[in-house]
């Protein structure tokens, strides 16, 4: 009984020179507060060596978990502007810039020695009437040769309200370009006539005898 005792006691002693590798090299044992210190120890390194693992353990973890992936950018598409539709006569079949009346300002009338009855009258460049041709050609001599000569004249174009603003624009500057054209064949010179227009900004028709009226060329002097 004493011998299983003695094992026992001699089993659960606990040396920390043996244990923590000390050699003394022969000099006695280690001091009373050493020894002491250093059995306290092995107990403390039990949960620091746990705790060093479990801090290994959430660094690994962490370190393992995956990035999230990079949001793919969506290009936009640009959505296409609408295109403009280009102006048509669909509105106006029975209007025509190479038709219209001319109006002669009062100013070049008594310069030019037109009377009243000549000052307004129907055009049709593709097919103009005597009297038109003689009012036209006594109009060109007198910037010409007579008393405005040298003097510039404005030949304003007009259109009737109907149909697209852009269209009547065109429309009138088309008419003030045939009656140009008109005058330059009868001797007046090129840069004496500017031509312009004013679209429909002045038109006050309400059926197609006060459409007509709108649809003319103002012959106005120059400044």
């Amino acid at each position: 009984m004493s011998g299983h005792t003695a094992g026992r006691s001699r089993a659960k002693t606990f040396d920390p020179e043996a244990h923590f590798g000390y050699d003394r090299g022969g000099q006695g044992p280690l001091p009373t507060p050493v020894r002491e210190v250093l059995s306290m120890s092995r107990f403390a390194l039990v949960p620091c060596t746990a705790a060093l693992g479990v801090s290994v353990w959430l660094l690994s973890a962490c370190g393992s978990e995956p990035k999230p992936k990079a949001k793919t950018p969506v290009a936009e598409t640009a959505t296409p502007a609408a295109t403009a539709a280009a102006p048509t006569s669909s509105d106006k079949p029975d209007d025509d810039a190479s038709r219209g009346q001319i109006r002669i300002s009062d100013e070049i009338k008594k310069a030019c020695g037109i009377t009243d009855a000549e000052a307004f009258f129907d055009f049709d460049s593709a097919n103009i009437q005597a009297g038109a041709r003689a009012v036209l050609t006594k109009l060109a001599n007198c910037f010409a040769t007579g008393p405005l000569k040298g003097r510039k004249m404005n030949l304003v174009g007009h259109a009737d309200q109907r149909g697209e603003e852009e269209y009547n624009m065109v429309l009138g500057g088309k008419r003030a370009d045939n009656v140009k054209g008109f005058l330059v064949s009868v001797g007046l010179p090129d840069a004496q006539a500017m031509t312009t227009s004013r679209g429909e900004m002045d038109a006050t028709g309400t059926d197609e005898a006060s459409w007509a009226k709108d649809r003319r060329v103002d012959v106005v002097l120059a400044n």
